[in-house]
């Protein structure tokens, strides 16, 4: 059975084949009846009936309604949706609390904190665009293929089929006691400046399951590098030593440097804070992006 946002949905399209085939059988009696009369009657009439709207409305394309009234649907659905999802928690009490000022421009991917920190301007950036890079299946797929291979080294042809079916159920069943608990990683990339002109750090780092994990940490003596807004900018941070990976510094030295992050703000409630609110827009850009195709269906 159809569900009734189904019904709801495919009710344009049925409604837009039956408006069709009226007009095809209204075309195919009137075709007939003028071919009976006298040429020049034919020509009068055609000429009289010429008109600026007729030509364009024929000028205009044929399922134009149709995706009109599809849109005005996805744009109902959502609205549906963000009643019945209250803005959620982490989002209201990191807005409430904490120090970081929310640059949200709409239209724009991207999502920016500021904050001054003493005589540090510290900056933090987000994408929506995670959202649409993530693959989760694709992990769980190599960890299969991975297990796979290792049971065919080691057992017979019958264990190999036992243990395949056991580790896709158990697989399965993580993936179900796990599918709320998991958050779609967010990278961040933050940028630490002296008000002295003494350069600025920058650090990637990836939001997720309320942590973050720091990958990379780089230093440049031009603080402009560390933003890489234009062309030129971005050559110039790539020809400059990146450092080593963050994961091969020394362990002391890695914590110091997470504490350091810290108390400038990058914690955990960043952390759960940054992939929610990335959620969030993406879902504001995806109606105002529903408003602006159907009013340009319209116009």
């Amino acid at each position: 059975m159809m569900s009734v946002r189904s019904i709801a949905r495919s009710a344009p399209r049925a409604l837009a084949r039956a408006s069709t085939t009226s007009t095809i059988s209204r075309y195919q009696r009137t075709s007939s009846i003028l071919s009976a009369r006298p040429t020049s009657l034919l020509r009068t009439q055609q000429v009289s009936a010429f008109s600026t709207s007729m030509l364009r409305k024929a000028m205009a394309g044929e399922v134009d309604e149709e995706v009109s009234a599809k849109l005005a649907s996805e744009i109902d659905f959502e609205k549906d949706v963000k009643q019945n999802e209250p803005l959620p928690a982490s989002i209201k009490d990191f807005l409430d609390n904490s120090p970081f000022k929310v640059e949200d421009v709409p239209g724009s991917e991207n999502v920016v904190l500021t904050r001054m920190f003493g005589e540090e301007k510290i900056t933090v950036t987000f994408s929506i665009t995670d959202l649409h890079n993530y693959e989760p299946d694709m992990l769980d797929d190599q960890a299969m293929e991975d297990d796979l291979d290792d049971m065919e080294h080691g057992h017979s042809q019958q264990d190999q089929r036992g243990g395949a079916a056991d580790l896709a159920q158990e697989g399965n069943e993580d993936l179900e006691a796990g599918e709320d608990e998991t958050s779609v990683p967010c990278r961040l990339n933050i940028v630490i400046e002296k008000s002295n002109n003494k350069g600025a750090l920058n650090i990637e780092a990836v939001a997720q399951d309320g942590a973050i994990v720091v990958e990379n940490l780089y230093y440049y003596a031009d603080a402009k590098l560390a933003h890489s807004t234009d062309a030129n900018t971005v050559h110039a941070a790539q020809s400059t030593y990146p450092g080593p990976p963050f994961g091969s510094l020394d362990e002391d030295l890695q914590i110091l440097m997470e504490r350091y992050l810290e108390e400038r703000g990058i914690t955990q409630a960043l952390a759960i804070f940054a992939p929610d609110y990335m959620d969030y827009k993406e879902q504001k850009e995806y109606m105002a992006w529903l408003k602006n195709v159907k009013g340009f269906i319209d116009a």
